[in-house]
């Protein structure tokens, strides 16, 4: 933060574990903010499973999940089955990772710029390609990188 003063307005901190982490600048003025590595995703699911389970102790829910629990014991044929697609994504379901998204946000504040996916998965993977820490001939280690990342 001593080198980049004007981040200082977007470190923010968690409500949940209280550490410090940089945030989207939609969000400056924000202070019930969860941080990227696992408050946010883990009150979402508390707060969704305690909605679920209010909703289905009433009356309409109860119903609801009686229909619900008859439906898996019925055998569906084929043709009646639907695929369905989804448009709006979280970036859990298209395979990207909170964390990744984090980092990649984070870069662009840093740098001043719009920083890619790819770019991040580009960096990640040159920061990562360093030997383990065990003791091994350097052959085994060449080896096992090419079983990990055929050429």
């Amino acid at each position: 933060m001593r080198s980049k003063p004007h981040l200082r307005r977007y470190l923010k901190r968690c409500r949940h574990c209280r550490i410090f982490f940089l945030t989207e600048p939609s969000n400056i003025n924000r202070h019930d903010l969860g941080c990227p590595f696992g408050c946010s995703e883990s009150h979402r699911r508390r707060e969704a499973s305690r909605r679920s389970a209010a909703y289905y102790r009433t009356e309409q829910g109860r119903g609801k999940k009686r229909a619900l629990n008859s439906k898996r014991y019925r055998v569906i044929a084929n043709d009646e089955i639907e695929s369905v697609t989804v448009e709006g994504e979280t970036p859990e379901e298209s395979g990207v990772a909170p964390i990744l998204e984090h980092v990649r946000m984070v870069t662009s504040l840093i740098e001043g710029r719009f920083v890619s996916l790819d770019e991040i998965k580009e960096m990640l993977r040159k920061i990562s390609r360093q030997h383990s820490l065990t003791r091994r001939r350097r052959v085994d280690y060449i080896v096992q990188q090419l079983n990990k990342d055929p050429p």
